[in-house]
């Protein structure tokens, strides 16, 4: 019996195991520091996101055992640690790498994700390629390769390529030679970098590769603005790889049946159309744009959320997507000469573009406690500059929203006198919701101060009543003017009642006296 509880008890103390090292203020130097690379989450045991990235990051620790490793550090026990590298937020992952910060983790928070993100870490930043074969297999890959040119493979622009692709090496591909056919090759000044675009791109409106300019000195900084202002020319291929490099800024999309595998001249088709039209606003000195073709299937929740339909036809729908996160979409059907894309793009350059906008109709009755939201009328509700508003994004599955929506209504119903405070609610998955207010669970709740529209609060307090009036009697610009609660007078009364009978009639009203 006593066999089989400690065989028990080691079994599950083995199940329970984690393979990702635990760090606190008084190891984490000496530990980090004997790691050549390593990925630390810092993070609080109440943070709803770190539990849900817990089981991914044990997961990617098992799978890397033996050959990376990822740490831990709870900043509520080991805040020397956490300040000392400027955690404000959790979880904050970061890279290191012999014990020193290396720059931020932001990659995939899936361990799939991490896993694949932490092997293109290690190892060296750029490869050391040893010939023209091995230069001709590496650009030949599907993603754009950067390569350096180096008669002195030990020398200080070296050593500035080198930290430049240590830099960007989660995003890029880097290599480097020596080679002197290479070298003569590709640059003739005997140092260089040059950006070779995949080859299964290859088209007429722009080159193939670009040289760094000869004239300016070889920087790191000089680099990483170089690449990141060139790497994807035109029209790139958008992946789900390289989505986080292309998008964030104003952005024009082509959805369409995109397979470079099986299907890569029909795929530049297409692509071609979309460029030879931003080739012409681009010779025109209309550059504020960007292009990208991006699978519609890949994509199709994108699609989607222009309002557009994924599987209806094999031509390509069209949006816009600018920094602010407005929508623009393209009603026309695509034609083959580019003459409706052309159109789309002109009336966008000249301001006449109505946004698009994922939109509920606005309620025709909205005199509930808590005002409902939706995208089209968000301005004249959120944004009115007179009121303080308290806003709920959620989704109408969210089994939170539900345990919240009684206490929400209460919360609305006390404060319904107050003509300064407005209690809303707006259906995220419904509703297109403005980029300043950053939801990414459910329920999230926001407070848009009066006159301070564009500099949303974050509400991080507690769920019950009290904890949103005690926050608003903090926050709001007027005191606010709270419905008392009437069952305590009514209590009251029936107490009078008992003790002086002879003062109330039967229907429970005063008598008068003579």
């Amino acid at each position: 019996m006593h066999r089989l509880l400690l065989a028990c008890a080691l079994f599950l103390g083995t199940a329970w195991a984690s393979d990702v090292l635990d760090l606190t203020d008084d190891n984490f130097e000496s530990v980090s520091a004997q790691h050549a690379l390593l990925l630390v989450e810092f993070y609080a045991p109440w943070c709803g996101h770190c539990k849900k990235l817990a089981p991914e990051y044990d997961s990617a620790a098992a799978r890397l055992k033996g050959t990376l490793s990822l740490a831990k550090v709870d900043c509520t026990s080991n805040s020397a640690t956490c300040n000392k590298f400027g955690v404000s937020g959790y979880p904050t992952l970061k890279i290191f790498r012999d014990g020193a910060e290396s720059g931020s983790y932001d990659g995939p928070r899936t361990a799939d994700g991490i896993v694949s993100t932490l092997k293109k870490q290690a190892g060296p930043p750029s490869v050391d390629l040893r010939s023209g074969e091995e230069f001709e297999k590496f650009i030949a890959d599907k993603d754009p390769s950067v390569i350096g040119f180096f008669r002195d493979s030990y020398g200080p622009t070296h050593s500035e390529f080198l930290k430049a692709a240590n830099s960007l090496r989660e995003n890029y591909r880097f290599g480097h030679t020596d080679q002197d056919d290479l070298v003569n090759k590709y640059d003739s000044n005997g140092e260089g970098v040059v950006i070779f675009r995949p080859p299964r791109l290859t088209n007429k409106f722009e080159d193939a590769t670009v040289s760094f300019p000869a004239h300016e000195k070889i920087t790191s900084n000089k680099i990483k603005t170089f690449i990141q202002e060139h790497i994807f020319g035109l029209c790139p291929h958008m992946t789900e790889d390289n989505r986080e490099q292309i998008q964030g800024k104003d952005l024009l999309v082509a959805y369409f049946d995109v397979d470079y595998d099986k299907n890569a001249k029909g795929s530049n088709y297409w692509r071609n159309r979309v460029m030879m039209v931003a080739k012409k606003f681009a010779d025109a000195g209309k550059t504020t744009l960007n292009y990208a073709v991006a699978d519609r299937k890949t994509f199709g929740h994108e699609v989607s959320e222009l309002g557009l339909d994924a599987s209806a036809g094999d031509l390509p729908v069209v949006g816009i997507k600018n920094s602010k996160g407005e929508k623009f979409v393209m009603q026309e059907e695509f034609t083959r000469d580019g003459k409706a894309l052309e159109r789309f793009l002109q009336d966008f350059f000249d301001g006449k573009l109505k946004r698009y906008l994922k939109s509920e109709p606005i309620p025709e009755n909205n005199d509930g406690p808590v005002k409902v939201v939706v995208a089209e009328n968000f301005d004249e509700l959120v944004n009115d500059e007179s009121k303080d508003v308290l806003i709920e994004f959620y989704a109408p599955w969210c089994g939170h929203c539900k345990n919240l929506e009684p206490k929400y209504k209460e919360l609305g119903e006390k404060l319904a006198e107050d003509p300064n405070i407005v209690i809303a609610k707006m259906d995220a998955t419904a509703n297109d919701v403005p980029s300043s207010y950053e939801v990414r669970g459910f329920p999230t709740i926001f407070f848009s101060p009066a006159g301070s529209k564009s500099a949303p609060k974050k509400y991080e307090g507690g769920r019950e009543v009290s904890d949103f009036l005690s926050y608003l009697k903090k926050e709001a610009t007027n005191p606010p003017i709270i419905k008392e609660d009437e069952k305590p007078k009514k209590k009251k009364k029936q107490e009078l009642q008992s003790e002086y009978p002879s003062f109330y009639n039967r229907s429970g009203t005063t008598q008068m006296q003579t």
